[in-house]
This record gives structure tokens, sequence and C-alpha cells, in this order.
């Protein structure tokens, strides 16, 4: 299992369009990927599960990767999150 932290930056927090593409990155790949918050813990496949963690500015997610590509995927999803969120 591979894991890394971020702190959200976008002054919206983690809203409806960056969620959904962070969800679409997620799902690249075939290992489990979960994000955890102070608000809870999604399933980062799910929209719907990574919407309810209503993850603000300045919340910091950590982001879980375990299985087949767990390496690239945490990689590619620490690229996406510094790059958008």
């Amino acid at each position: 299992m591979k894991s890394f932290t971020h702190v959200i930056k976008d002054p919206l927090g983690l809203h409806a369009r960056p969620a959904g593409m962070l969800v679409k990155a997620a799902a690249a790949y075939p290992c489990a990927v979960t994000i955890e918050a102070p608000t809870g813990k999604a399933d980062a496949k799910r929209i719907m599960a990574v919407m309810r963690l209503a993850a603000k500015a300045g919340m910091e997610i950590t982001v879980s990767c375990d299985g087949a590509d767990e390496d690239a995927a945490c990689a590619a999803l620490k690229v996406f999150l510094e790059e958008n969120l």
C-alpha cells in the first residue's frame, strides 16, 4: 500500500468539477484508491463518496492506493492533485 497527503489549495475546495476529474483519474488504475479527510473516508472511484467528504480549502487529505499499479496510481494522483487542487 502506498499513500501520500495533500492540502487542498483550491479556494472552493474539492467541488464537483475537480471531484469528477479525480474520480476519472483514479478509475484509470485497477488498484483500490481511497481518500481520507477529517470528514471521513471515501472510495476515490465513486463520485458521490468523494463529494460527501466536502473537503474545504486548507484541509489535509490522505490518498491511499493498494493493489496492482499502486505506484503508478499514487504518482499520477499526486501530480493531479498538485495541478488541480
